[in-house]
């Protein structure tokens, strides 16, 4: 689910590996309450002078290919370099850092694949006084989106507020795509429970346990989320108004949600191994109880057949020409019995 990366033994701090073979796609969105302006960027260089002109500007990078940018970004906005280090240093646990003029925050977008797996971005986001940088790796999956329908049609908040708003909108669209994710998988473990009842096979329990590691990893990254929004909440640099911290609050109250429905899919799975169990245990069962009725049936017959077997002169219908017919028939009526008393009793 994740591509892990790490630097060599020796490696000095902030040192900054690419990562990825996609080039940087540098896109600024300038807004304000009456103007929008959105366009792509060739250098970074291009980035200064958007600084201190009253507006919001949403720098969005797609891509981690090239270091130079992240170089210059670190620069021009005064980014540290361990956090730069953190944004190509992936997986990350979700986060938020207070450096001395802006945040640093980490968080995991998971995508529901169509092998019926779940997969992870890491989005990471600077923001401060007068900018805010998001930086991703892959520019093909793009849950920013609709921010950025919202903020072109003016509908919402978000182009009467300032930076800190767009963190948090961004956010939390990050944090409405484990809705659907976790709707997927809760479909996915209704068909396993229905299969481990109906019809329990190696690869039910195979799939079991891939769903449970599912909800680990994702449990994993929903956590720490609560931790971001409480650490923002109580900024007290000024970065986040009082306004924000209502809706960051909001959004605290969805990953509890979340965290709420990862715990009862963790008990669900839990219970569905004992219901697999219990499934092969009665199907044991059931195989065992057919063996032990057959069996039952064919040790007086057995009995039968070997005590006319010693061929004694003493034997009734020996020397009979219906004494075969009679000894069959009368096994036949013996083993019809077995099974009346047997269903009497309501062991079949």
């Amino acid at each position: 689910m994740f591509a892990n990366t790490y630097h060599p033994l020796g490696t000095p701090p902030a040192t900054l590996v690419p990562r990825g073979d996609k080039q940087p796609i540098i896109t600024l969105l300038e807004y304000s309450a009456t103007t929008c302006e959105e366009r792509r960027v060739e250098s970074v260089d291009e980035l200064g002078a958007c600084r201190g002109n009253g507006k919001v500007n949403w720098i969005d990078i797609d891509g981690l290919a090239d270091v130079a940018v992240l170089n210059k970004l670190g620069e021009q906005f005064g980014l540290h370099p361990l956090a730069l280090e953190d944004v190509l240093h992936a997986p990350q646990r979700p986060k938020v850092e207070e450096f001395e003029n802006h945040f640093f925050i980490v968080a995991q977008i998971p995508f529901w694949g169509e092998a019926q797996n779940v997969t992870f971005e890491q989005v990471s986001l600077f923001f401060g006084a007068d900018f805010l940088i998001s930086i991703q790796e892959n520019p093909t999956s793009d849950v920013f989106e609709p921010v950025r329908a919202r903020i072109h049609s003016g509908r919402g908040f978000g182009r009467t507020r300032g930076h800190d708003y767009l963190a948090y909108a961004l956010l939390d669209s990050v944090v409405d795509c484990f809705f659907p994710v976790l709707e997927a998988l809760g479909e996915a473990i209704e068909v396993l429970e229905e299969e481990l009842l109906d019809r329990p096979t190696r690869e039910s329990l195979v799939h079991l346990h891939e769903i449970k590691r599912t909800l680990l990893i994702i449990r994993r990254n929903i956590w720490p989320v609560r931790e971001l929004f409480t650490a923002l909440s109580r900024d007290e640099s000024g970065l986040v108004t009082h306004e924000t911290t209502i809706f960051l609050r909001d959004c605290n109250d969805h990953t509890i949600r979340l965290m709420d429905v990862v715990e009862n899919y963790r008990d669900l799975t839990a219970s569905m191994m004992d219901i697999y169990l219990s499934s092969v245990g009665m199907r044991t069962n059931e195989v065992m109880r057919v063996l032990t009725v057959v069996s039952s049936i064919f040790i007086p017959l057995t009995f039968i057949a070997g005590v006319y077997g010693m061929n004694f002169e003493v034997m009734p219908g020996l020397k009979s020409p219906t004494g075969f017919a009679m000894c069959v028939g009368g096994m036949f009526l013996l083993s019809v019995g077995m099974l009346a008393v047997f269903r009497f009793k309501k062991w079949l």
